[in-house]
């Protein structure tokens, strides 16, 4: 029996699971046009490159990034 409190929505939520992430990302893409990719999952060393220079070009460099 799980019981309901203001108080419920404070408590530490616990992490999304890779399973969890890719179902989001699938149902953003479905429902909503909207890509979410991980560069490092990307095999394609022209694609990878050409993904991350696009979001470098939109929302700028990241500061702790894994594209060197």
């Amino acid at each position: 029996m799980s019981v309901s409190s203001y108080l419920g929505r404070h408590q530490p939520r616990t992490p999304t699971t890779p399973d969890e992430m890719e179902a989001m990302r699938r149902a953003a893409w479905l429902k909503q046009g909207i890509i979410v990719l991980d560069p490092t999952t990307i095999t394609d060393d022209w694609t990878r490159r050409a993904v991350i220079n696009e979001a470098n070009r939109r929302y700028g460099k990241r500061r702790e990034s894994r594209d060197g």
